[in-house]
């Protein structure tokens, strides 16, 4: 009864943001903090609760409310993430923001007039105050919400496991750790193996759900040559020096991806046991499949031609792509063999067979991993030889020809 009345004020504090008659002050905290209480537990209510005809009413009735809601959400978020969410009530915050702005950010991106808000210069009023009475220039909103999301997926006892004692005298500091200690599994470039919490999972599968949304505002434009002529900014971002993560949520994906086994040891465990493992992983692969894509530094100098499709080297200010940067320096034959295996391990998945129906459980993510070996061949050719020279060649040529054949009969 309390969790449907708690719905039911969310459900309001809705409505009175979407209504005609009503602007919402900016300063009306106890308003907006209704948004990322713990009223709400799952992404499904949120999705329930926030119907898409409302978004767009909003977005083309109230733009101011939307505009504030917008701010208050990654202000929020960036507060807990600079707590390094130590508390219960900055988890759930910062959960239910990054729920509300994967929720939001289609339908900004839909409306040409609001794509360029995330990167819209912050006004002087709102801007911070330093101790001379002066404003200093603060960052664009997505600057802001693309650095804190990366710095939340290293975020102790919220989307990793914590390597210190718990407790108020013995806090993690998520500014000054080191987050490449704190990578999310053990494979390449790394040989600890982390502590596996389910809870960690789900939140880090949130949090990577909210950046494949980030980096999907091409998708909502036109298909003409003027608009894709453009870098996606997100991405551009993301994947510079900029994003002081970039190295340890490289190895992250890399390595929860190609460490993941589906099968396990046990027959029909997918029966038994919730596998937090593989949204995270098929999100993950998603997520490699377009940091990966070298198009995102593409400009109106760089025309779409095949040179342009290799490895640029940007002048200037401009940082290349850095995931495609570490992914071309991987040489180990260790790393080699990780990754070969993975490949293998996966993409044979569909072809088991055993003596028990059903048994063994099921990817549903193959198109990803194809893309994704597609990738490792053309970034980086010393994988490419040492697949060509290896033995379980044959293993990764026996599944691709299975899914060609699968597909011929799409239309």
């Amino acid at each position: 009864m309390g969790n449907t009345d708690s719905k039911v004020d969310f459900r309001v504090a809705v409505v009175q943001l979407t209504s005609r008659s009503q602007q919402i002050e900016a300063n009306d905290e106890s308003f907006w903090d209704q948004f990322w209480s713990d009223k709400i537990s799952s992404v499904q209510d949120i999705f329930a609760l926030v119907p898409a005809a409302e978004i767009r009413a909003l977005r083309e009735e109230l733009p101011s409310n939307l505009a504030t809601l917008c701010n208050k959400l990654v202000d929020r978020l960036q507060l807990a993430t600079e707590h390094s969410c130590q508390t219960q009530r900055d988890q759930t915050a910062a959960i239910n923001c990054v729920r509300l702005l994967t929720r939001l950010l289609p339908y900004i991106f839909e409306e040409p007039e609001w794509r360029g808000f995330f990167w819209s210069d912050i006004p002087t009023g709102q801007q911070q105050a330093t101790s001379n009475g002066e404003y200093a220039s603060k960052p664009p909103l997505a600057e802001r919400l693309l650095q804190t999301l990366a710095d939340l997926l290293f975020c102790p006892d919220f989307t990793v496991a914590s390597k210190k004692k718990k407790g108020p005298e013995n806090p993690e500091d998520i500014q000054t750790i080191d987050s490449c200690e704190y990578i999310w599994e053990a494979g390449v470039g790394f040989s600890q193996s982390p502590v596996h919490v389910p809870s960690n999972d789900k939140n880090r599968t949130e949090v990577l759900k909210l950046l494949l949304t980030c980096f999907s505002e091409t998708i909502y434009m036109t298909p003409t040559l003027e608009q894709h002529s453009h870098a996606n900014k997100w991405l551009t971002y993301f994947t510079s020096g900029q994003n002081r993560q970039t190295l340890p949520l490289f190895t992250s994906l890399i390595n929860v991806v190609f460490s993941y086994d589906p099968v396990g040891y046990l027959p029909y465990n997918y029966l038994l046991f919730t596998d937090t493992r593989e949204p995270l992983v098929e999100v993950a692969a998603q997520l490699l499949c377009i940091t990966l894509d070298n198009s995102s530094f593409l400009s109106n100098d760089q025309p779409s031609s095949p040179a342009s499709r290799t490895f640029p080297s940007l002048p200037g200010d401009d940082c290349p792509n850095l995931f495609i940067n570490y992914l071309s320096r991987i040489h180990r034959d260790d790393d080699f063999n990780i990754l070969l295996r993975g490949f293998c391990r996966l993409l044979n998945n569909p072809l088991i067979q055993t003596y028990l129906p059903g048994s063994c459980k099921k990817i549903g993510f193959y198109q990803e991993l194809l893309i994704l070996f597609w990738k490792f061949c053309d970034r980086n050719k010393k994988f490419l030889y040492y697949v060509l020279k290896s033995s379980e060649v044959l293993d990764l040529l026996v599944p691709i020809l299975y899914f060609l054949n699968d597909a011929r009969s799409d239309t």
